[in-house]
């Protein structure tokens, strides 16, 4: 794969269920523009459910979650901000629609805020653990409320995505709050293992334990998404199962391109600083990838990631982004990203074998490999 998914946001043709190509359609001329529509039309329906469970909210933790979203100023004065592109609860409704039609997308609304609130969940923690201090353009939460009111205002997320399935009565929001809390366990296993690479020395961290992790932090929620959506429609067990894994192949897709904009990203467009994941020695998965190529780049790399970025050092920064791509670490990234998204293409034709049912999954999944912030 070209660089051109980064600096364009363009991405390898689509393919059909077989693996091959297939020709772009004329709406591909606009990159994302069907699921671009989806996503606003996401946004529309789920934002309000979104905004009266967050209201809900007592006193402070009303305040961070507000902020969080960009519904407020620190301050608390109302404001306009970007709650985030929608991306999982989009997947919910178009699964639900897939299968069911426009009666069980409508039904599946607060399944889909549910899972959106536990994705705000894991990035109030994110940003503190990671010690991130810029989110949608705009401070984090920790760097404005602190520490203490950033991770009890995502605990209070999680509690409140798994209130909406308790109180819905539609007959699978049982099944699906089970999911869900499973899925929010893998998620923390999968953060857990991220944090514990962090402190291992570069030559010790494998490609196959990151990408189990990636797909544990990213692919995981996906996944869980696409199912939701499937038992909303009241689909048969292994076509829920099939939605889970082109979930969590497109998810893992995902991570690889973020992986990629987060060394290679405009910052313009991405709302971080150049190289923020090379300067707090990130093993993402373009960086153990050149780590692991046995390349002299790769070795460069390493040396680099030995020693603790010094801030204010733009050159070593520039050095390690050179060496992750000298070492193959970008191409293998992208190349893997184009397979995960012929896996994921493959799982969505099992599931829903209609490929005019099936447009707005791929649309979506075919989305998160054009990002380009």
């Amino acid at each position: 794969m070209s660089e051109s998914i980064v600096e364009t946001g363009e991405c390898p043709a689509p393919v059909s269920s077989d693996g091959v190509p297939r020709p772009r359609r004329a709406a591909d001329d606009s990159p994302g523009h069907e699921a671009v529509v989806l996503l606003e039309r996401t946004r529309g329906v789920v934002d309000p459910e979104l905004r009266a469970a967050v209201e809900s909210l007592p006193g402070q933790l009303r305040r961070v979650a507000l902020y969080h979203f960009g519904w407020s100023h620190a301050d608390g004065t109302p404001a306009a901000g970007n709650a985030g592109k929608a991306i999982r609860p989009a997947l919910v409704l178009a699964a639900a629609s897939a299968l069911g039609g426009a009666e069980a997308r409508t039904a599946a609304v607060r399944a889909a805020a549910a899972v959106e609130l536990v994705h705000n969940f894991t990035l109030l923690h994110d940003d503190v653990m990671d010690r991130d201090t810029t989110r949608r353009h705009r401070p984090t939460a920790w760097t404005v409320f602190g520490d203490p009111d950033a991770i009890l205002a995502g605990d209070a997320l999680q509690a409140l995505a798994l209130r909406l399935l308790a109180d819905d009565p539609h007959p699978a929001s049982g099944r699906a709050a089970a999911r869900l809390a499973e899925c929010v366990i893998e998620l923390c296993a999968g953060q857990q293992t991220d944090t514990a690479l962090e402190q291992r020395a570069p030559g010790e961290v494998g490609l196959d334990e990151v990408l189990a992790m990636a797909e544990a932090k990213t692919g995981a929620l996906l996944g869980c998404a696409c199912a939701l959506g499937a038992l909303y429609a009241g689909a048969e067990d292994e076509v829920v199962a099939a939605l889970d894994t082109f979930g969590r192949q497109a998810g893992l897709a995902f991570q690889l391109i973020d992986d990629v904009i987060g060394i290679w990203g405009d910052p313009r467009r991405t709302g971080k600083p150049a190289g923020a994941d090379l300067a707090v020695r990130k093993k993402s998965l373009p960086v153990v990838a050149a780590l692991t190529s046995g390349t002299p780049a790769g070795t460069e790399l390493a040396a680099l990631y030995a020693r603790p970025h010094t801030a204010g050092d733009s050159g070593d920064i520039a050095r390690a982004t050179v060496a992750v791509e000298q070492a193959g670490g970008r191409d293998w990234a992208q190349a893997e990203a184009a397979d995960r998204m012929a896996r994921a293409v493959q799982e969505l034709a099992r599931a829903v074998p209609a490929p005019e049912a099936a447009g707005g999954l791929l649309a979506l999944a075919e989305f998160v490999t054009r990002r380009s912030s």
